[in-house]
């Protein structure tokens, strides 16, 4: 198991509800393939640093798991085509 972690932007057009929703997708989709989180770091929402389908704000979150080697290319597949996560980046932790 290789420790991950993944970042994710949601849209901070949306309600309170829709942006749990799709952070409770996410955590779904990682646990769908193998994935168990170990954090979800959530930084609220900040300024981002240029304007990405004419927003300038978003909410960040930081999600932390363990996972095989395979999972953060089938991850990253389905995140990528979810609605309201506007940027995602998955990278693998130093141990």
């Amino acid at each position: 198991m290789n420790k991950y972690e993944l970042a994710v932007v949601v849209s901070a057009k949306i309600e309170d509800e829709e942006r749990a929703a799709a952070i409770d997708k996410v955590k779904a989709t990682i646990e769908r393939f193998g994935g168990q989180i170990t954090n979800v770091d959530d930084w609220g929402k900040k300024r981002l640093a240029y304007e990405v389908q004419k927003m300038n704000e978003g909410f960040y979150y930081f999600i932390q798991f363990d996972a095989e080697s395979t999972a953060p290319y089938e991850i990253e597949n389905r995140v990528r085509i979810m609605d309201n996560v506007i940027r995602y980046l998955c990278v693998k932790q130093d141990a």
